[in-house]
């Protein structure tokens, strides 16, 4: 298949260009005007506003045959959103991996990581992997890896279970310094230090999520009974409970010279601890689209569809984080994707709500439209925090988060001039309510493409079965 007229960011050369790419599984070629040195007088060229389920499906079966015109769209490599809870199996009620990757494909996501602790059993030792891996394996229609999960439940046996998980080819060890989850208890900071330096010999990242647990205590005694629901979750998890926790994570990680990834920041105090020391360690942090998009006011309007910890924070983190993401000092933006039925979103009570949303599907509208539409990011670097960073953080690139020879045939197509009204009943995850719904954006994702197969379509849906994914190695 020829992809014609495609608009990119060049990395080999940093610029910004008009380019023809040959592809079967792999991306085989990439020229300007293609067309001069390969044939297609046999082809049957498809414009992308043409496409329906029957051409759709005659192209992943015969794509030798088509040339995709993209006039007039923007080419990213296929979006890489590497936090993610798709919680099969235990939790499949409020979401599961097939439901889940759909979700991403609808989005431009063309491959997920997946976090070890919404599972039930929990990924904690390489048995748990299996199980894991057994139920998931054949349910993705997208590309994936997975995460082991280090905890105080586990610790008694925790560097055997890392050398398991290593030998699965997990793509990092993911932990808490505070945690709500009986299956996933929170980590002391000595334990943290010695995962940082099992993790230091494995040669793989520690994620962490950095919220300090003594501070996010004594504020729960100061604010639970206080009249405003969400004004007392919001104050129970100040942003110093993220500033307190990164803080203790540079300080052991500067120590022991360890790997360490920071997850879902929401504060830009702590954002900048990282800023100051990522230059000189192996530290690295990721945002996500709820940050950068809402601030605490918004839950005035929002409710508990916009719960989530670490909480909102104020629009000066907000417009900080952008800041941070613009300059490269923040890496890359995640989803931190956890949806729930309506009944654990709307309990009542504001305190019990369940804290999460669906963010897979939104990630590139919401990156895109305020991003780079808006001109806080470059073409490069929207390229760059959507796909290529998180690639490389993972050791993924370049099979994945590039548009070079010999990459993976991955791409995410947005039309920038589309402006449309997202609702959450376009949702394909089995989420039920979202805090971007009836949000407006400028520039949809219209077709996502793994490996060479379209996948999505925004007029056709899914064109591919479950399993088309695999599992990365």
């Amino acid at each position: 298949m020829i992809l014609k007229n495609c608009y990119i960011y060049d990395e080999l050369t940093g610029q910004e260009k008009l380019v023809d790419f040959l592809v079967d599984e792999r991306i085989t070629e990439v020229k300007e005007e293609l067309s001069k040195t390969i044939s297609i007088e046999n082809k049957i060229t498809v414009k992308l506003s043409d496409l329906d389920r029957t051409k759709i499906a005659d192209i992943n079966e015969h794509s030798e045959k088509y040339v995709l015109d993209c006039e007039g769209t923007i080419t990213i490599p296929g979006g890489i959103d590497p936090h993610v809870h798709f919680d099969t199996p235990g939790f499949t009620h409020r979401e599961d991996f097939y439901h889940g990757s759909m979700s991403a494909a609808a989005g431009g996501i063309t491959t997920v990581i997946d976090m070890p602790c919404t599972s039930l059993p929990p990924v904690t030792n390489g048995k748990n992997f299996e199980e894991k891996f057994a139920a998931v394996k054949n349910e993705s229609v997208i590309d994936f890896g997975l995460y082991g999960g280090v905890c105080a439940n586990n610790f008694e046996r925790f560097s055997q279970s890392m050398e398991e998980f290593a030998a699965k080819k997990v793509k990092g060890f993911k932990t808490y310094f505070v945690s709500g989850m009986k299956t996933f208890p929170q980590i002391s900071l000595p334990q943290f230090e010695s995962i940082l330096l099992k993790a230091k010999e494995l040669n793989l990242p520690v994620l962490l999520h950095a919220e300090d647990a003594d501070v996010i205590s004594n504020m729960t005694k100061i604010y639970e009974n206080a009249n405003d629901d969400y004004l007392r979750y919001c104050n129970s998890r100040p942003a110093q409970a993220e500033v307190t926790a990164v803080a203790n994570a540079i300080k052991i990680a500067k120590s022991v010279d360890g790997n360490l990834h920071i997850v879902h920041v929401a504060s830009s105090e702590a954002a900048e601890l990282v800023n100051k020391v990522r230059n000189e360690y192996n530290i690295t942090y990721e945002t996500c689209p709820h940050y950068l998009y809402f601030s605490q006011e918004d839950f005035k309007t929002k409710g508990s569809s916009l719960k989530t910890a670490p909480v909102i924070k104020s629009k000066k983190d907000q417009d900080e984080l952008w800041k941070f993401l613009e300059d490269g000092s923040c890496n890359f933006v995640a989803s931190d994707h956890a949806p729930a039925p309506l009944k654990e979103k709307q309990t009542g009570s504001f305190w019990k709500d369940y804290g999460g949303i669906p963010g897979v599907q939104t990630l590139i509208p919401v990156v895109f439209s305020e991003g780079y539409k808006k001109q806080k990011l470059s073409l490069k670097r929207f390229t760059e925090v959507i796909s290529t960073n998180a690639a490389k953080r993972y050791n993924l690139y370049p099979q994945k988060g590039s548009l070079r020879e010999g990459s993976d045939a991955d791409f995410a197509i947005i039309n920038p001039s589309i402006s449309w009204k997202f609702e959450t009943r376009q949702l394909l995850s089995k989420g039920e309510t979202s805090p971007f719904n009836n949000e407006l954006f400028n520039g949809k994702v219209i077709l996502t493409i793994l490996r060479g197969k379209i996948i999505y379509s925004d007029v056709a849906g899914i064109a591919v079965e479950k399993g088309f994914g695999r599992y990365l190695t």
